[in-house]
């Protein structure tokens, strides 16, 4: 997942060295920008989810069946797979 990131940043950072110099560039940077930042918000928002999951599990609130099905779910909604 980290290594996700960093390209993403690698890329990021490209574009906005060689974007920025039209109108169309820095608009595709805008709109990328907002994209990964709106993906790193649902991201974290899963990883949240998780955190949840891990502890109803360790207290005793949901069974090894549903801790999975759970995880599953969580893991298929990634975007960063």
């Amino acid at each position: 997942m980290q290594k996700k990131i960093i390209l993403m940043l690698m890329l990021m950072t490209l574009l906005a060295m060689s974007g920025c110099s039209s109108k169309l560039g820095s608009a595709g940077l805008g709109a990328v920008g907002g994209a990964a930042i709106g993906a790193g918000g649902y991201e974290y928002h899963l990883k949240r989810q998780m955190d949840i999951v891990e502890k109803d599990y360790k207290d005793g609130k949901i069974d090894k069946k549903e801790y999975e099905i759970r995880k599953n779910q969580i893991e298929r909604d990634s975007l960063l797979k």
